[in-house]
């Protein structure tokens, strides 16, 4: 009875393993982009900041996707103390362009809704970042 018992806690242990480091890999994943090499045709856009402080006044927006917050590594700083260090991921992809929440205390904000996943945005769209907005061109 006890070497049965050992055995399903090892099982149960590498089955715990397995799904912590299946996580980390989608959080790295997620941070870095998940498709670096994809290529949007005909769909040149740009991100524009209308209000709040940021190193950037307009950003082409690259496939591989901007990482935005108050951060200096950040690849788009803003000077917001309602933002996250890392706040959120704008890119493109396939679909056109993606605005992606980085799990941050305050949220990110399309068009006043808040994204809780992954969100395909047009042209005109607004996306707020603590009181920072910027808008899709």
């Amino acid at each position: 009875m006890p070497a049965l018992f050992l055995s399903i806690i090892k099982v149960l242990f590498l089955a715990l393993l397995f799904l912590f480091l299946w996580q980390v890999a989608r959080s790295i994943r997620s941070h870095i982009g998940a498709n670096p090499g994809t290529r949007v045709s005909g769909y040149p856009a740009e991100l524009v900041v209308l209000t709040g402080n940021a190193d950037k006044d307009r950003v082409r927006l690259r496939p591989q996707g901007h990482v935005i917050g108050r951060s200096s590594d950040a690849d788009i700083h803003i000077d917001d103390p309602y933002s996250s260090e890392f706040h959120a991921r704008v890119g493109l992809q396939d679909d056109g362009v993606v605005v992606h929440d980085l799990g941050s205390t305050n949220g990110t904000y399309v068009n006043g809704r808040r994204v809780t996943s992954p969100t395909t945005v047009s042209k005109g769209d607004t996306v707020q970042i603590g009181k920072t907005i910027l808008e899709v061109r």
